[in-house]
């Protein structure tokens, strides 16, 4: 809907069925992020002859780009540009722009599709558990929602959403100890020196955010999920480096939809915490990298309606 102004009715019967549109999406997308890093790293032998991962990543891409060109197609069909003052959805602005033509619409579909899907589904599935493991934390984001929201089903608008401090909290700690990748990684555009080890420029350089948001030098009992953290009245909170938790990266490129995902995420929590308990019914979750960070089990969850 973001990207294209359609919806593909992900929960209908029929988008549920594992041959559709949606299902598909999921796939191509997962199977994208799974083939990245193992095509980049390593001998890179795809370079010479067609192997069988690369063969999958590109299987996976070319899906995803018949997806976006076939909905983009109905959109300029029904695309009528106007002079009215109601505002552009992010395509109708694309497609009004003259200097942007088919092929850039389409690739920033395709970015849409692959960047928008597995991250917010894993860091949603990482703060599910996080919640699940810590009663009294879960209780006092119920407390909160409680308080902004009458009936689990009111809408949830921008007002309460500001109101929101605990659910904030509670999913800012999430991406702190499970963020979406290990760091970020930007190429020198010149020499730099590192803890006294020179750089070359053109090097391409990770930042360790994952790691470092563990230190005990940053925060107190860092491997422990306590919201209260980032809460302006704890203790410790101005005292935190605002470079150190960076789960979106930071800067022109910085990730483009990181209010869009954290909006739909902290919506999903108050709605989900007004109305049910939430318990863990599997073993210790834990992370691993992909191209994005990814819970290394299933997900086991139990939701037990509040009365």
């Amino acid at each position: 809907m973001t990207a294209l102004d359609i919806r593909l009715n992900s929960f209908s019967k029929e988008e549920l069925k594992a041959n559709s549109k949606s299902t598909k999406l999921m796939e191509a997308a997962l199977a994208s992020n799974s083939c990245i890093l193992k095509t980049d790293n390593g001998p890179q032998l795809w370079r010479r002859f067609n192997t069988p991962l690369y063969r999958k990543f590109t299987k996976a891409q070319e899906y995803m780009e018949r997806v976006a060109i076939d909905l983009l197609s109905q959109k300029i069909r029904l695309f009528k540009e106007t002079k009215d003052k109601k505002p552009k959805t992010l395509l109708e602005g694309y497609l009004s722009s003259p200097e942007v033509d088919f092929k850039d619409i389409t690739g920033m579909i395709c970015d849409f599709l692959l960047a928008g899907i597995d991250t917010s589904a894993y860091t949603t599935s990482f703060v599910l558990y996080y919640l699940s493991c810590n009663p009294k934390v879960q209780e006092a984001l119920h407390e909160e929602s409680k308080t902004l929201l009458s009936r689990w089903d009111e809408p949830v608008t921008k007002e309460i959403l500001n109101k929101a401090h605990y659910t904030k909290a509670v999913l800012k700690e999430s991406l702190r100890l499970r963020p979406v990748s290990v760091g970020i990684g930007r190429v020198l555009d010149k020499d730099a020196i590192f803890s006294g080890y020179h750089v070359p420029k053109q090097t391409v350089v990770v930042s360790q955010n994952q790691v470092s948001c563990r230190f005990e030098e940053y925060f107190e009992n860092p491997n422990e999920f306590k919201p209260e953290r980032w809460l302006r009245s704890y203790e410790a909170y101005k005292s935190v480096h605002p470079f150190l938790v960076l789960p979106f990266g930071h800067g022109p490129r910085s990730c483009i939809a990181r209010w869009l995902a954290e909006q739909n995420i902290r919506i999903l929590l108050l709605k989900l915490s007004r109305r049910f308990k939430i318990r863990w019914n599997g073993g210790a979750l834990d992370s691993k990298s992909l191209l994005i960070n990814k819970p290394d089990g299933p997900i086991k969850l139990i939701f037990d309606e509040r009365k």
